[in-house]
């Protein structure tokens, strides 16, 4: 059973998604609430029915290349009954080194998920970023599906878009709610 109506899964090599999750979840505790993580290698598929909101989070490896944790189960994401649930996605990717793929695994895993019913929030604008291409763009490339990060080429700026991605989640979570 979920300790919290919140949980964040992430999938991760080299720890940074993991990371990232950490600092999305301290944001949410700022704000009063409780957020359950899970890397995704660790959970069973069905667990993610249990919770209200989902925050799912995913590096691109290289040339579009998938975590392979959620690669796994990718083709098992779309049999689970979400269409009460709330999903936000953040991804990490490097602009500058593949910026004809940047966080393009975000992308495919929104696509993954599209068949659930789940309602996404947390579109992220793509200024500030510099790449060509993202197969997780949105409205003619104006908006990423959900939070972008580049720990290679913009480190500095990523506590500051967590911050504010989250009280944009908390915002839109509670027009959902309502």
């Amino acid at each position: 059973m979920a300790n919290s109506s919140i949980a964040l899964i992430y999938g991760t090599d080299t720890n940074n998604t993991e990371e990232v999750g950490h600092k999305i979840a301290k944001q949410w505790e700022e704000l009063g609430e409780q957020v359950d993580l899970f890397n995704i290698k660790d959970i069973e598929l069905g667990q993610l029915e249990q919770y209200s909101m989902l925050i799912l989070g995913i590096p691109t490896w290289d040339f579009g290349g998938i975590q392979s944790d959620w690669e796994d189960i990718g083709d098992d994401l779309a049999n689970l009954t979400l269409e009460d649930t709330v999903i936000a996605l953040y991804g990490l990717g490097d602009q500058f080194g593949y910026g004809d793929y940047f966080v393009d695994a975000m992308g495919w895993l929104y696509e993954k998920l599209l068949p659930t019913g789940a309602t996404f929030i947390g579109q992220w604008s793509t200024e500030g970023y510099e790449f060509e291409a993202s197969r997780a763009c949105v409205h003619n490339k104006e908006h990423f599906i959900g939070l972008a990060i580049d720990e290679d080429q913009q480190f500095e700026l990523t506590d500051q878009r967590i911050e504010q991605w989250v009280i944009q989640l908390y915002a839109e979570r509670a027009v959902e709610a309502a």
